[in-house]
């Protein structure tokens, strides 16, 4: 197999472009690098387009390296013939090479095994032909009481079992039948006796039953937890008659005695055999894109989170909001350095209001603070609603901040590293402050299954998972670049070419020497070579005497800009500040065999604005002041709210009540959704009305239609499951009669 050609052709590129992203890939070469720098060698391919070869190509060596694996296995039991290593070596899936495999490949002793042990094969073989009317009949020949068998039936068995191995063995019939799992089989659910109770939860799924290429990613994952916590059976299978009945056709022929007793082991075959094998199989693959599905969600979930908008370089009072323990408070300097930590009680059931009042105004005066983060945790709404009967000055910005995560990073070794004299109560405080001036910078720290904002994360493979969510927060880091001078160990670890112990090093370095003058000085640090200089340089932001160290220039393009400054009888300074200098500039002129007008255009837009922070500006929001709690709560509200996780069914929103609501996807829009994704995201700022308030089951059901009570309203889909309504519908069936009760 080419596999240059195999990856042009299923993703759509050229095999030039697949060749030169794969060398670069092999010369050690990071996405982010190769996106950003070497287009002319890839034809602009975007880093999605990357990752697609990347990936392709790892499976694919994998297949090559099982196709090696296999051909030894059987040249090794002498059985490779021409034919048969022709059909291994044109096998295009893993599935197929398997298939081929199965009947060379090493088992553990079957019955198929015992009978050949009884020498039962040479009547297996007749039998199996049909041809001759007195094949059964034959079978007192091969009764032998030393090798086991001690009667006719006995020798049939065992010539059925032979067979039925062939049959399983056969890659065309697996093949069939495969093709039958994929299109006909049905996923069923039932709850285990005696669980009712304990599997409250999963009620929805006592009695469920759906086509499995329906299924979408959720309600699968979610019967498997069922079943995993032994709440649930599943089972998925195709109709046995239909499976049974399409290796008839190709086994059995004729009428006779001996069409009967193949007729007999092609049933065991599929249901002994090939059934549960070919389950399994589609329980993997179901499983695989459920992951697949899932791990997308959550990708787009935390690229959107960690690209929020950072209110920047501020100083900031911070609050972790409580009752009982009071609220930890902190101060931090415009580059997040803690200045001053105490605790508060301003609400119940110490209620020192004018105490902790006093104290917040003392400090914003003293620190001159700029904002107030409050984490949105127990009691936010109403710390929030203390910090703002402070009388602070009005240009104090009052922020409520997500805190998701900060528990976890506050009894992290990280944590414990950078305050290792404060308890995690202010770590925690000081990581809700943090997060509002930069996101990224704090989020990075946290283990991104910890932030709250994924779908079924702990259910989906865990290493399919660490690979996609670490593949999202590089290309974050790298497209909106890192202060060399200021950035944690955390944040540096994700740029090109560097990692934990490289910017480990850095930082090492940087409290050894002091800060780095320019980045031509990031060479000095120690086992930091010339590739990883190459990968990480241009991604690397530095006030330095040469403009060019703080944009995303790369030191390799440094002398076209000095050239194109030198043109222009200017400075590269010169160049930045100055608009009609730049439009003077034909970049025709500059172009060369290794730098192409991409690149060159690159240049430019850094040029104009250098070190330009590609995230959105940030903007202040404030829930509504008169609802608190999920009993303030009335049908028909139309609240703002925060879009907190967008999962396949719908999107949740956070209308500081301390539960998140539900937007199901039928009431995304007032148009067909297709996708939740086509319509919000993390961190996006939403006006929603309240459908139904379900207290004792903390359940909120919100939509973002113009008028979700409208009687001509026409439904999302038609289900086609046996069941009416699906999980996350039970709240949606209720809606309706809402919906009713209001038109009339």
């Amino acid at each position: 197999m080419n596999i240059f050609n195999k990856i042009a052709s299923d993703l759509s590129v050229s095999t030039n472009q697949v060749n030169a992203v794969i060398r670069l890939l092999d010369e050690g070469g990071t996405i982010p690098f190769i996106a950003r720098y070497r287009k002319e060698v890839t034809g602009s391919l975007d880093e999605v387009a990357l990752t697609g070869i990347r990936d392709r190509l790892e499976q694919l060596r994998e297949l090559e390296a099982r196709r090696e694996a296999i051909l030894k296995s059987i040249e090794k039991q002498e059985k490779l013939t021409p034919e048969l290593k022709a059909e291994i070596e044109a096998a295009e899936t893993m599935t197929r090479l398997e298939d081929i495999y199965l009947p060379y490949k090493p088992k553990r002793k079957t019955r198929a095994t015992t009978a050949r042990e009884m020498g039962l094969e040479p009547l297996a073989e007749v039998i199996f032909k049909q041809k001759d009317m007195n094949a059964v009949n034959s079978a007192a020949e091969y009764i032998d009481e030393e090798k086991g068998v001690t009667s006719e039936e006995e020798a049939l068995q065992g010539a059925r079992d032979i067979i039925a191995e062939w049959v399983n063995e056969d890659a065309a019939a697996r093949d069939r039948i495969r093709k039958l799992f994929s299109s006909k089989a049905i996923i069923s659910s039932r709850v285990m006796s005696g669980k009712e109770k304990e599997g409250q939860k999963y009620r929805d799924y006592f009695d469920w039953s759906e086509p499995l290429k329906n299924v979408p990613s959720h309600r699968l994952l979610a019967m498997r937890r069922g079943e995993k916590e032994m709440i649930l059976a599943l089972s998925i299978a195709p109709d046995e008659q239909d499976a049974v009945r399409l290796l008839e056709e190709m086994f059995v022929s004729g009428s006779g005695a001996s069409a009967e007793q193949v007729e007999i082991a092609v049933k065991d075959a599929y249901k002994r055999l090939m059934q549960p094998s070919l389950e399994t199989e589609m329980r993997i693959d179901s499983k695989s894109r459920a992951d697949e599905e899932a791990i997308a969600v959550f990708a787009d979930n935390i690229r959107k989170l960690l690209l929020a908008a950072p209110l920047g370089q501020k100083r900031v009072l911070a609050l972790d909001p409580g009752f009982r323990t009071g609220c930890k408070l902190v101060v931090l300097d415009a580059q997040g350095k803690l200045l001053h930590h105490s605790a508060i009680f301003p609400n119940p059931p110490q209620n020192q209001t004018l105490k902790a009042g006093a104290e917040v105004s003392q400090l914003v005066k003293e620190y001159n603070v700029e904002a107030v983060a409050i984490g949105n945790g127990t009691a936010s709404r109403e710390t929030e609603a203390f910090v703002r009967s402070c009388g602070l000055p009005s240009d104090v910005l009052v922020v409520m901040v997500n805190e998701s995560g900060a528990s976890i990073y506050s009894a992290s070794e990280v944590a414990r590293q950078e305050f290792p004299d404060q308890d995690v109560t202010v770590r925690g405080a000081v990581s809700i402050g943090r997060r509002l001036m930069d996101p990224l910078a704090e989020l990075v720290k946290i283990d991104p299954k910890s932030i709250g904002v994924g779908q079924y994360q702990h259910d989906v493979d865990q290493n399919q998972l660490k690979k996609g969510l670490d593949d999202v927060v590089v290309s974050c880091v790298n497209s909106v670049g890192v202060e060399l001078n200021t950035a944690s160990r955390e944040l540096l670890s994700y740029v090109a070419g560097l990692g934990p112990q490289l910017a480990q090093n850095i930082v090492t370095y940087r409290n050894e020497k002091g800060a780095f003058t320019n980045r031509e000085a990031l060479k000095n640090v120690p086992r930091l070579g010339d590739k990883s200089f190459e990968q990480a340089a241009g991604f690397l932001r530095i006030k330095s005497d040469n403009p060019l160290d703080n944009t995303g220039v790369h030191p390799e393009s440094y002398p076209v800009v000095e050239k194109m400054a030198k043109d222009q009888q200017c400075t590269v300074q010169d160049l930045i500040s100055n608009k009609e200098l730049r439009a003077k500039i034909n970049l025709r002129d500059y172009t060369t065999e290794t730098i192409g007008l991409p690149t060159l255009e690159d240049i430019m837009k850094e040029l104009a604005q250098p070190g330009r922070d590609p995230r959105e500006k940030f903007e202040a929001f404030r829930f509504e002041d008169s609802v608190h709690e999920i009993t303030d709560l009335k049908v028909g509200m139309k609240l703002p709210g925060v879009v907190t996780n967008v999962t396949n069914f719908g999107a949740f929103v956070d209308i500081g009540v301390h539960q998140d609501g539900l937007v199901h996807i039928s009431h995304l829009a007032d148009k067909f959704v297709k996708s939740p994704a086509e319509i919000v995201s993390v961190q996006q700022k939403v006006e929603v009305t309240v459908t139904e308030v379900d207290v004792d089951r903390k359940r909120i059901a919100l939509s973002m239609k113009k008028d979700p009570f409208a009687k001509d309203q026409k439904p999302q889909q038609k289900s086609k499951l046996r069941r009416k309504s699906s999980p996350e519908g039970d709240m949606q069936e209720k809606l309706k009669r809402l919906q009713g009760k209001f038109g009339k």
